[in-house]
């Protein structure tokens, strides 16, 4: 079953896609980290590391839910088995199951917010030949810098994921930070990306920030300054 956490009326469900061993060593994606680093990482996050020292990373979306109302997505995984993700990482996804133990119908989703444009975000956004949205009923948003630089990114999302959301009239286009709802907001957050984006959740005193790629390993909480 994916795993929830709540906030006040918020219910976020994480949706596990796929897992896997990331093609990269730790120890090159993270030069500077040092062995006092990765073993107070392992200890705070035992499972992202295998018996043979393998980053074990899981491709995860969030669905947020207020009550029994509309979902907002917060990425769309890695896809099924033709998604542009396939040359590196463990497709096909299983985020169809995974919304269906959530109890979430796709027609369900009102919003999918892609925090960026790397290939194992997106692989559930557009599906399909020719393609068209998986969410039939969603607004996909975008940072307007991410979207300029689209091309750079991967020459293939023009015609392969912007082209279908813009023919359906999917495609919402936000420029700096944006509220969603009172207790949703989205906040630029570039770096990984030109428009890499994050989602923070407010409800009386809590928060709660998903961090799509600013955040992905347990050694940049050991130490922030890790690049």
């Amino acid at each position: 079953m994916p795993l929830n956490r709540t906030l006040g009326s918020i219910t976020v469900t994480a949706l596990t896609d796929g897992e896997g061993a990331f093609f990269q060593p730790r120890a090159e994606a993270f030069p500077q980290a040092t062995a006092a680093h990765w073993a107070e990482a392992d200890r705070r996050d035992p499972d992202s590391v295998t018996v043979d020292g393998q980053w074990w990373l899981p491709f995860r979306s969030f669905a947020i839910r207020a009550g029994d109302g509309p979902v907002t997505l917060v990425d769309a995984g890695i896809g099924p088995t033709d998604a542009p993700a396939a040359s590196w990482a463990p497709v096909p996804g299983r985020m169809p199951a995974e919304l269906a133990a959530a109890g979430i119908d796709p027609a369900d989703v009102d919003t999918v917010v892609l925090t960026h444009l790397h290939s194992d975000h997106i692989g559930w956004a557009v599906t399909g030949t020719p393609g068209r949205p998986y969410f039939p009923n969603a607004s996909y948003l975008l940072q307007r810098a991410e979207l300029d630089a689209a091309e750079t990114l991967n020459p293939g999302l023009p015609a392969g994921l912007i082209a279908p959301l813009r023919a359906a009239g999917q495609l919402r286009v936000v420029d700096g930070e944006t509220a969603l709802t009172q207790a949703v907001r989205l906040l630029p957050t570039p770096g990984h990306t030109p428009g890499h984006q994050s989602v923070l959740l407010t409800s009386a005193d809590e928060r709660m920030l998903l961090t799509g790629d600013l955040l992905v390993h347990m050694v940049q909480l050991v130490d922030p300054d890790l690049a």
